[in-house]
């Protein structure tokens, strides 16, 4: 196996609900912190959604592991910022040599 090249930091983020004063809630994202990582692009696709066409790429990620239950371990449902491009997982893996590394199955979401 080659040895990734961890060379993009990233932001990890988590979904956040906040009260609103009025019994409901407003979502948001709130940063866990910062990891670097291999980015790789996969085939993208476009597809129409309501009147809008939706471009969506796939992109495995890969960074250190970290052990279950820990903050800088993703999960599915997190996403990843780097600067204004979000990446949304999807799916998370363990991978290479005795498990050192996870790879993050995530999809890039651009509205042009």
């Amino acid at each position: 196996m080659k040895l990734p090249q961890l060379n993009r930091s990233l932001v990890l983020e988590g979904p956040l609900r906040l009260a609103d004063g009025s019994g409901g809630f407003t979502e948001g994202w709130e940063a866990l912190g910062v990891i670097w990582a291999e980015v790789r692009a996969m085939s993208g696709r476009e597809r129409a959604q309501s009147a809008a066409t939706l471009a969506r790429t796939p992109f495995k990620i890969t960074l250190r592991a970290a052990p279950h239950g820990a903050a800088s371990r993703p999960t599915a449902g997190q996403r990843f910022r780097d600067g204004n491009r979000i990446f949304v997982i999807h799916a998370v893996a363990e991978q290479g040599p005795e498990n050192r590394y996870l790879t993050c199955n995530a999809v890039e979401e651009v509205a042009p």
